[in-house]
């Protein structure tokens, strides 16, 4: 049977909202934490279908407090739940992301959210070559059914070394790689909401694969692994 997201999720953290301080979240923690377990035993079901078709070494599920050191945002508590999980490396790249906000801002988000310097500029090298791979698999109906269009922070010119006229400057300057998809808080709360998530997952795999190939060859074709 499916693990589901307790409604009370919304409510809490809609109250929290209206009082993130110390003083009232130690007064409701008890609350919080009932829900906290409820929640971890959605990620950890997640975890488990989504290595029944892929391989992932780790889920991790961040905790609520707030970095405020370099954040003129004090309020020291998150009003969301969220948890990501990374596929087995060196060979397999990618990563997921579920993230549980009130007021229909929960989302599934998928892909490279901060490359490292290196493998940027290996993706942006390969669509300079070519990039009719990716552009098959961000065109295909089904695909883009369930993700819609590449997101992601992008310059607003060519990055150094590369033509700004090129073909397929879109994709090029693009510093991140990643889909997302929305949901309201009746589809969170859902008995089908584990399965809509992870179906989506499997959809995102023509692109996982994709970038895999590229990260894990050079120019050549190569394996760097």
């Amino acid at each position: 049977m499916n693990e589901t997201i307790p409604r009370e999720v919304f409510s809490y953290f809609k109250r929290l909202g209206k009082n993130n301080n110390r003083d009232w979240f130690n007064d409701n923690k008890p609350e919080f934490k009932e829900l906290e377990k409820e929640v971890k035993q959605f990620y950890n079901q997640l975890y488990e279908r989504i290595n029944a078709h892929d391989e992932v070494d780790k889920l991790k599920i961040f905790r609520i407090y707030r970095d405020v050191r370099f954040s003129k945002d004090k309020t020291p508590y998150k009003t969301h739940f969220g948890g990501s999980l990374h596929r087995k490396k060196p060979e397999l790249r990618g990563g997921y992301y579920l993230h549980i906000q009130p007021n229909n801002e929960s989302f599934i988000a998928t892909g490279f959210w901060e490359p490292q310097k290196d493998d940027l500029f290996r993706i942006r090298k390969e669509f300079e070559m070519d990039a009719s791979e990716m552009r098959t698999i961000m065109n295909n109906k089904k695909f883009k059914s369930v993700w819609g269009d590449l997101v992601g922070d992008e310059l607003k010119t060519a990055p150094k070394g590369f033509d700004k006229e090129h073909e397929n400057i879109d994709l090029i300057k693009k510093k991140m790689y990643i889909f997302t998809k929305k949901f309201t808080d009746n589809e969170v709360a859902s008995q089908e909401f584990l399965d809509t998530v992870d179906e989506s997952f499997k959809a995102i795999r023509p692109f996982f694969d994709y970038m895999s190939e590229v990260l894990t060859t050079n120019l050549n074709g190569e394996s760097l692994i």
